[in-house]
């Protein structure tokens, strides 16, 4: 994982601030505290960003559920799986079916089986609907081609499927949804992506594919689990501590709290790059150039218990599910509910759900709790961004990190605290590029 940046000149014991204990910052800290003097700063009341696990009682169980981050898989996610395996984390198997329901149920369908594919039986007779199928299976067989000329062209998605001649169905009922909902982004965004970027992600997760899918699999537990074990390892945690700038000169990083200043020997950025930006009171062009063109997307989360936000039909019923309704345009957040009954091992028999920017609000008394996260968009600008990334860091006592420099995932927040680790000498023997 070496990239441009010199190794520093940081001696053992060092003074190191990380900022934002997201899986960044947590990671970052983790590895970084085994050499140095370490201070964790989060701004929030809790520790670990998007996993963000709080206890439900229903049906006369108390349980913790996870609200942000729920799921990984055995085969895109080898560093997480080393760092659990490293903290002593177990997990369960996990569910990552998908769904569609749109206009109010007027059509649904769920790739789980033909039973739930052909859901509305009228669909066995729609040319639209089978005109869908043919273009999913001609996408899946092309995704390798299109990635080839994609990386030639630099076309967007929605160039992509404009010159390749796939219909409209194809792109409303499937493709856009099960994009929009991967990374919680507008569908008019997802037309947006470079398809470069799209292409690589679904051939690498196996998206594209009906065998030989990897294992999705869930933090037993909760994600919290792996939240206490590292924040266990460290001797300075701030929780609540939110950090106001943050100014950089050549003897140390000044830090500046509602507490005061301290002075430390590096800093590790482990925020959202817009907040990244504004914590920075002397950035240059350059570190002006890569975060300003990283945006971000804020997606209300409910937890509740309401199934009219869920698909009309049962047998429909997924893992994920994406709801689109008539007069939403393709520039709204998208609306997809997750049904953690069957993406984690919950001892409750009603259902419970966690919908990104509901179509519509939870019925009175079933809303649990609600939440706001936000997530990259991956247009053009912040993949050439990500490129540009490696030249900032180290410079000035200063690296950053987060899963915005990756695909926005989990695995990528870890793969750029390992990045800043091999910087700093501390790259553990299980890191996989």
């Amino acid at each position: 994982m070496p990239h441009s940046a010199p190794t520093p000149p940081l001696p053992r014991g060092s003074r190191v601030a990380v900022i934002g204990a997201g899986i960044s910052g947590l990671a970052s800290a983790y590895l970084l505290a085994r050499n140095h003097r370490v201070t964790l700063f989060e701004s929030a009341g809790y520790l670990g960003g998007h996993t963000n696990t709080v206890d439900v009682t229903l049906d006369g169980h108390r349980h913790p559920v996870d609200t942000g981050f729920l799921v990984f898989n055995d085969r895109t996610y080898p560093n997480l799986i080393a760092l659990f395996a490293e903290l002593g984390v177990r997990s369960h198997p996990s569910d990552m079916t998908f769904s569609v329901s749109l206009d109010a149920g007027r059509l649904e369908w769920a790739g789980t089986s033909l039973n739930t594919v052909f859901a509305q039986r009228r669909n066995l007779f729609s040319p639209t609907f089978i005109g869908m199928l043919r273009d999913i299976v001609r996408f899946n067989g092309s995704a390798q081609r299109n990635l080839e000329l994609a990386i030639q062209t630099r076309a967007s998605m929605g160039e992509l499927l404009t010159e390749s001649g796939y219909g409209g169905a194809f792109q409303r009922q499937y493709l856009l949804p099960m994009a929009a909902a991967i990374w919680s982004s507008a569908t008019a965004d997802i037309l947006a992506f470079p398809a470069t970027t799209f292409l690589r992600f679904c051939l690498n997760h196996a998206l594209l594919q009906v065998n030989h899918r990897p294992q999705w699999r869930t933090v037993a537990g909760g994600g919290r689990e792996y939240v206490r074990q590292i924040a266990g390892t460290l001797d300075d945690v701030r929780i609540g501590t939110a950090v106001r700038g943050v100014r950089r000169g050549a003897d140390g990083v000044d830090v500046y709290t509602d507490g005061g200043t301290e002075r430390f020997d590096a800093l590790v950025l482990a925020t959202h790059a817009p907040t990244t930006l504004r914590l920075l009171e002397d950035v240059d062009q350059d570190e002006r150039g890569v975060l300003a063109a990283v945006r971000y997307q804020p997606n209300v989360a409910v937890l509740h218990t309401d199934v009219n936000l869920l698909p009309r039909r049962q047998r429909v019923w997924s893992a994920w599910n994406y709801l689109g309704s008539r007069g939403v345009d393709g520039t709204h957040p998208v609306c997809v509910s997750y049904l953690v009954n069957q993406l984690q091992p919950l001892p409750f028999s009603t259902p419970l759900v966690v919908t990104l920017n509901p179509v519509a609000q939870p019925a009175p008394g079933t809303e649990l709790r609600r939440f706001v996260y936000d997530h990259p968009l991956f247009d053009l600008a912040a993949i050439d961004a990500q490129h540009r990334l490696p030249s900032l860091q180290g410079k000035r006592r200063t690296w950053f990190a987060g899963a915005w420099t990756g695909y926005g995932f989990h695995e990528d927040g870890l793969k750029s605290a390992l990045r800043v680790a091999a910087d700093f000498g501390a790259l553990p023997a299980w890191a996989t590029p």
